[in-house]
């Protein structure tokens, strides 16, 4: 008899329960559910009723699994999982840095029920862009690579399998299949993803209704009390969009 295949991680989420669409955050790399603009759009989502989801990808947070063990795949299908089985109408993406390059993949493999988008700082195909070829040989020679970082005292580790899933992910190389409004928030101070690559996505995604929105002296983070409300008014942007003219 063959084994059985090992059971999937299970997931640790926050589910606000209100009216619809349900909006979606998506973390960064190594990032969680407990940041300070999952949590203020969740308290603006209580304050105004609205469904909210906010989530930790396998190996991060309180979510069981080894963070090494992971992909850009998996952590696609761990918020692929989670819409399918806990939301149901159409649904609001808002990804976070890496979350947005997820967003995009979910958005791609569930057109039907994704609406609209919102990225901050979204960093698609940074397995492209973020390394140097130094860094991408060490990674396929040796398996990973440790790297401060500037949010933990913990370093960043990437692991080959991680980088291999983003390269065969990439999406900015062909328009994007999406027709939904898009927001798409970027600091021009942030030091991780150049702000140009966001105007670079906004021109491959093939709805018209997109917009690039810059904040000069933004960070990569964005979670001071302004951005946070510029992004709180980017979401309510797109919820607007998706109801029904009179």
């Amino acid at each position: 008899m063959a084994d059985s295949e090992p059971e999937a991680p299970r997931l640790a989420f926050h589910l606000t329960e209100g009216a619809g669409p349900v909006i979606v955050f998506l973390p960064g790399y190594a990032s969680d559910m407990s940041g300070t603009k999952a949590l203020a759009i969740e308290g603006w989502a209580r304050r105004h009723k609205r469904a909210f989801l906010r989530f930790d990808y396998a190996g991060c947070g309180a979510s069981e699994g080894a963070f090494e063990d992971q992909t850009l795949t998996s952590w696609r299908d761990d918020a692929l999982h989670l819409i399918d089985s806990l939301t149901e109408g159409p649904v609001v993406l808002v990804g976070s840095s890496m979350g947005g390059w997820v967003m995009l993949l979910a958005a791609m493999a569930r057109p039907e029920r994704i609406a609209g988008l919102v990225g901050i700082a979204a960093a698609p195909d940074f397995t492209d862009w973020g390394f140097t070829t130094e860094q991408k040989m060490t990674l396929l020679q040796e398996g990973r690579i440790e790297e401060p970082s500037p949010y933990s005292d913990q370093p960043s580790v990437t692991t080959r399998d991680f980088y291999l899933s983003g390269e065969a992910n990439r999406v900015l190389t062909a328009p994007i299949a999406f027709d939904g409004p898009v927001r798409l928030v970027h600091g021009q101070q942030d030091a991780d993803v150049p702000w140009e690559h966001s105007p670079m996505l906004a021109a491959r995604l093939r709805s018209a209704e997109v917009q690039t929105w810059l904040v000069k002296d933004g960070d990569h983070r964005l979670s001071r009390g302004q951005d946070i409300a510029l992004i709180i008014r980017a979401i309510e942007d797109v919820l607007a969009c998706l109801q029904p003219q009179p």
